[in-house]
């Protein structure tokens, strides 16, 4: 069933397609209005024509009303002039005209079928209490109507003498409309035909103009393939609508991002190799130099293979730190959270510290505000304060200090490691996140690191919906401030 679905979607793919949906709603926009307006025309032509034919058959009606009240028509029918009158209105309209007198019964019937007969309907009663009525009968082709045929009468009462009027009798009339609809068919085929000229000429322009203001379009994809193809890395323009331009922009801060990605990997790269290149280098210089000497002393051959011992280990952390920050970048590692005592795990991370600053003679202080529990990664919440309080110490003064500060709100906690060290420049701030990137490369080189140690303690807190600022002074000291919801966020 899927499938099937699938299939049927495949098959009207095409209605997705801009260029199509412009020339339906354009096709829609010129043929609807067309269409509507010879409905409307018919219709109107059509209930104004059967309004005039109605008039002006009621008022020939009471003329002729006034006529069978003058020739006492409805008690003596042989008037040859009534009886012309009659047939002419008859003729006339292509009708039939029954004379219905006080009693119910057909005086004078055109067709001469139903005279004498007794004919009681509503429209009847209703005429004989004096009203005009009609109505229009589209379905069997013919308009009915009921006209009463009164008498004015004078009246003597109290020695006054007043007028009423008195119905004697009711003139039934249908007339045909057949004329009307053989004119409305006539014009009906002429709109028509004007019509489909109409659809044809919107059709052509449909297409047109959706092909005119699609191309800017098909220019953004043509230039995008360019690029895709590698042909081209410049930025591309297509300045003709705002969509296209809001597009063109979005891409070319796209292919921006790309370029700089590129830099960023050539650069990484090159850095790698020259991080792995210096151990090895340093390897090869020390063991050539016992190579060259056979005779070498028993101490010389230590110390260089304790020199090798320690180039090894440092090889070996840099391509540990690089493993865990590709891990980091890929999303590889999957946090495993808990909930973690953020007071426990500083002073567990600081105790196990300790020894390293006290070889630098550098201070500690832990300032905990209040306690502070979070849902977080502990290997990586150890990760983000070693790295941090490690640097504090490694780039610090001799008898500086190291404060840590834990911290928290209603909703996020903070970490702030500051020092009494040689600060950052304020032009590398921007770059100490960057991998392998220092401040000062021989005092690097002296305390030792790999250069990734900011690197990677930026991506643990970001994977914990975090953020990591610094405040430095050139040799006064630095504070980094790490921020991490109290409450796991899933991405």
């Amino acid at each position: 069933m899927r499938s099937r679905l699938k299939n049927i979607f495949q098959k009207f793919r095409f209605l997705r397609s801009l260029r199509v949906r412009l020339l339906v709603i354009i096709m829609l926009v010129g043929t609807l209005p067309c269409i509507l307006m010879r409905y409307g025309i018919m219709q109107s032509y059509e209930s104004r024509t059967v309004r005039q034919r109605t008039t002006a058959v009621q008022t020939q009606l009471k003329i002729l009303a006034n006529h069978l009240i003058t020739y006492n028509y409805l008690q003596d029918n042989s008037s040859e002039v009534i009886g012309a009158e009659l047939a002419m209105l008859s003729n006339l309209y292509d009708g039939r005209v029954l004379i219905i007198g006080g009693n119910f019964k057909v005086v004078k019937d055109t067709y001469d079928i139903s005279q004498g007969k007794t004919i009681i309907s509503e429209e009847v009663i209703r005429s004989f209490n004096g009203e005009s009525l009609s109505n229009y009968d589209r379905v069997h082709g013919y308009i009915e109507m009921t006209v009463p045929i009164t008498e004015t009468v004078k009246i003597q009462t109290d020695n006054e003498e007043t007028e009423t009027t008195v119905v004697r009798g009711v003139m039934l009339t249908s007339i045909s409309t057949d004329s009307i609809m053989s004119t409305m068919d006539s014009l009906g085929q002429r709109a028509l035909i004007l019509e489909a000229l109409t659809i044809v000429v919107v059709i052509s322009l449909a297409i047109v103009l959706s092909d005119i203001l699609t191309r800017p379009f098909a220019r953004v994809t043509q230039a995008i393939n360019t690029v895709k193809a590698g042909y081209s890395n410049e930025k591309i323009s297509v300045p003709d609508y705002l969509e296209t331009v809001h597009i063109v922009d979005a891409f070319n801060q796209l292919l921006g991002r790309m370029k700089m990605l590129d830099d960023s990997r050539e650069e990484f790269v090159a850095n790698v190799s020259h991080e792995l290149k210096t151990p090895l280098a340093s390897m090869k210089v020390l063991a050539d130099s016992l190579l060259t000497q056979p005779d070498a002393p028993l101490e010389m051959y230590k110390e260089f293979m304790g020199d090798i011992t320690v180039e090894i280990d440092r090889e070996n952390q840099i391509i540990t730190d690089l493993l865990a920050l590709v891990k980091m970048d890929k999303k590889a590692a999957a946090l495993n959270i808990t909930a973690v005592n953020m007071n426990d795990l500083t002073e567990l991370v600081l105790k196990r510290l300790r020894p390293i600053a006290r070889k630098r003679d550098v201070e500690m202080v832990f300032e905990s505000i209040r306690p502070v529990t979070a849902e977080v990664d502990e290997v990586k919440m150890t990760l983000i304060i070693s790295n941090l309080v490690e640097n504090a110490i490694k780039y610090n003064k001799e008898h500086g200090l190291v404060k840590v500060v834990l911290d928290a709100d209603h909703q996020m906690f903070s970490l702030e490691v500051s020092d009494t060290g040689i600060g950052i420049p304020e032009d590398a701030l921007e770059h100490i996140y960057e991998r392998f990137y220092r401040v000062d490369k021989s005092h690097s080189r002296e305390v030792g690191g790999t250069g990734l140690g900011l690197a990677i303690t930026r991506s643990a807190v970001l994977m914990h919906r975090g953020s990591i600022t610094v405040k430095s002074l050139e040799n006064e000291g630095s504070t980094f401030i790490v921020k991490i919801p109290l409450t796991y966020i899933a991405g």
